[in-house]
């Protein structure tokens, strides 16, 4: 199921639809959304993996993508509907 990313990049705000089938996560679709190779980023934070726990592979994914003009990068809320219910139109 897709999810929207809400995103900032060189402080304007954007949206992207996402999907876990098409990349790993929601990283890896921004930096492709934003034309960025980042082939170099994830080999590193590979390594990071295999020897750090998640607090400093965040941090170094956190501070990787802040340094390439990312700010907030974060997943849409889901709206939890109940049976039948129709999503609400967006106005924008």
């Amino acid at each position: 199921m897709a999810r929207t990313i809400i995103y900032t990049y060189k402080d304007e705000e954007k949206t992207l639809t996402f999907s876990y089938q098409q990349h790993r996560n929601i990283h890896e679709a921004v930096a492709e959304a934003e034309g960025i190779d980042i082939t170099d980023y994830l080999k590193m934070e590979q390594q990071l993996e295999q020897i750090s726990d998640t607090k400093a592979v965040r941090n170094y994914r956190d501070n990787h993508f802040k340094k390439l003009g990312f700010g907030i990068i974060t997943l849409k809320p889901k709206e939890n509907l109940g049976v039948g219910q129709k999503p609400k139109p967006q106005v924008k």
